[in-house]
């Protein structure tokens, strides 16, 4: 009996084992090409504020741009009154079952290849770091998602969430990354600052005005009550 048991103990371990082997291995992998791929994305954005910033001076265009690099897993890209912050998850992720992913065949196939890394793109009003609005908000405009076989697709706002949801298919490079880019800058110059309802800032606090009396620390965004599946007028990610 005690044998059995030392064989069914010493079983599970070396399934315990193996399983920790092979997915730690898949996860790292899974990893170092999102840590690849956000190079790359850096590079991209840095080409396409040269460019910008290029053509602004030929035209004699009084337009602010700034490029900055924040570590390994984070870039900012100001322009005009707006700020594109992209961010790269240091783990990897899975999907939830009822994921339309499932029902594709490329998963069927091989299951390992919905564990993904995330590259999210928030978008914030440059004033708010301008004048260290630490109460103000930003929205997750975008995530792009990568598997270890560099296969991606993109969760976002409009266009970001329906041209580029090819799965099975598409493969990220540079040049597609300048177009996520692009596409990220021409949504959130679309995307208004609007005034918040009368109600939500009628009552300020003797603190707020002491601690500033040009900025009060109100909650600035440029939606109030903002949430990443608000915009009806946005498809439904598909896979099939």
């Amino acid at each position: 009996m005690k044998d059995l048991e030392a064989s069914n103990n010493d079983n599970a371990r070396s399934l315990i084992l193996q399983t920790l082997k092979d997915k730690s291995l898949l996860k790292q992998e899974v990893f170092t090409i999102t840590r690849d791929v956000f190079k790359q994305l850096k590079s991209s954005l840095l080409k396409i504020h040269d460019d910008l910033l290029r053509r602004t001076q030929n035209e004699n265009m009084r337009l602010y741009f700034n490029y900055q690099e924040k570590g390994d897993f984070e870039a900012a890209y100001a322009f005009a009154g707006d700020t594109l912050i992209f961010h790269m998850h240091t783990n990897v992720f899975n999907f939830d079952r009822s994921n339309s992913i499932w029902k594709t065949t490329y998963i069927k196939e091989n299951e390992n290849r919905a564990y993904c890394g995330v590259i999210n793109i928030y978008n914030f009003l440059t004033d708010s770091f301008r004048y260290n609005r630490e109460n103000d908000v930003g929205y997750l405009i975008a995530r792009i998602f990568i598997n270890h076989e560099r296969h991606y697709f993109v969760e976002g706002k409009r266009q970001l969430g329906f041209l580029y949801n090819d799965f099975p298919n598409a493969v990220i490079d540079e040049a597609t990354l300048s177009k996520i880019i692009e596409s990220a800058i021409l949504y959130t110059l679309d995307f208004d600052l609007l005034t918040p309802g009368y109600g939500q800032v009628k009552q300020v606090s003797v603190m707020e005005i002491n601690a500033n009396s040009e900025i009060l620390q109100q909650r600035t965004g440029k939606r109030l009550g903002f949430r990443f599946q608000a915009d009806s007028d946005d498809p439904v990610n598909e896979f099939l």
